[in-house]
């Protein structure tokens, strides 16, 4: 069900913000104190769409009371299916305005973002989405291992001060914590892929990954802009090498229901489902994993480790799914590998 509807004067929608969440009222309640005190020009109207994806705690009343503050450009939609990809396409499916941006219950985001966002593909027009860095806030000093190598699990994104296209050329990784999508762009790719989302803890999830795959693959692009920012609270857990391995685990299991392309191509063939370079990939990596664990080097063992952890879940997947026949997630008729920061 959705809250009052605030487009009564017949205005337009510019930009409809998408926040979704499961049992993180307290996060949820900071997220929407920042996507409530943005600066923007007089023309620029925005909604912000909350769906709550079966939360058992006081999800609902967070939103109610912001509605009841007077913020009737805020919105509440349930979504019973649980799985953030379901929740996102839920939102989508909702969203009145051309422009369809996405954040997480734990970002903050600056007075700035959503007029950045507006007036960023607005100078563009030759790009379909545009995002950009995803700075952490450390609940304590990070581990000295913890370096640029190990940001994919924290959702962390900085390219630097340039702004860049991104496309079939140029695949780096543009995350749905921070990114706006012309709505007809997915109208024509399709939405989130239920089949690689995140439901609930199960962490290594690629449905950003592949939704980006998909718009490249009908020669779209999008834009990386150093001045979107947004600030992403760090749970203390993530800062364990035990979740890095967690991680890359689930990241490997993930990869093998998407059967992407580049992954899956072989000049020898496979086995159990797997392709032979990626046997090959990891034997290097067992070999230099030992190497650095012999010499002491522990942190940089750890990055061979989380690289054989990958091939574990990947696998993993394969193996199951020699045991039992499934059908291959349909990734977009096979979509380009993208890559994350590194």
């Amino acid at each position: 069900m959705l809250s009052a509807d605030s487009a009564a004067d017949g205005r337009e929608w510019h930009i409809s913000v998408n926040v979704c969440t499961y049992n993180r009222h307290t996060l949820l309640r900071q997220a929407l104190e920042s996507l409530l005190a943005q600066q923007l020009d007089d023309d620029i109207r925005y909604e912000v769409i909350v769906v709550d994806n079966n939360s058992t705690d006081e999800t609902r009343q967070v939103v109610d009371e912001f509605i009841g503050r007077g913020h009737h450009h805020v919105r509440y939609l349930f979504e019973r299916q649980q799985g953030l990809s379901y929740a996102r396409n839920a939102a989508v499916a909702a969203a009145r305005a051309p422009i369809v941006a996405f954040t997480d219950d734990d970002v903050r985001v600056p007075p700035a973002w959503v007029q950045t966002i507006k007036r960023s593909l607005d100078r563009h027009p030759e790009v379909d989405c545009v995002g950009g860095k995803i700075v952490p806030v450390w609940p304590a000093p990070p581990p000295v291992w913890l370096t640029k190598r190990h940001w994919g699990p924290l959702a962390i994104v900085d390219y630097g001060n340039q702004p860049f296209y991104v496309s079939a050329r140029n695949r780096l990784c543009l995350l749905t914590a921070n990114m706006a999508i012309r709505k007809e762009a997915l109208d024509q790719i399709g939405r989130f892929r239920p089949q690689l989302q995140r439901v609930r803890n199960r962490i290594g999830s690629m449905e950003d990954h592949e939704l980006l795959l998909r718009l490249w693959k009908v020669h779209r692009q999008g834009m990386y802009i150093p001045e979107l920012v947004a600030a992403s609270e760090v749970e203390v857990d993530r800062l364990s090498k035990a979740y890095h391995r967690r991680w890359h685990f689930g990241h490997g299991y993930f990869y093998a229901l998407a059967r992407l392309e580049d992954m899956e191509r072989s000049r020898i063939g496979s086995f159990i489902g797997v392709p032979a370079h990626l046997y090959r990939r990891a034997a290097v990596d067992a070999a230099r994993w030992l190497g650095n664990v012999v010499r002491g080097n522990l942190d940089r063992a750890f990055d061979y480790e989380v690289a054989l952890q990958f091939f574990a879940g990947f696998l993993k997947r394969r193996y199951k799914d020699v045991l039992t026949p499934r059908k291959a997630v349909d990734a977009g008729e096979n979509p380009q590998e993208c890559r994350s920061y590194d």
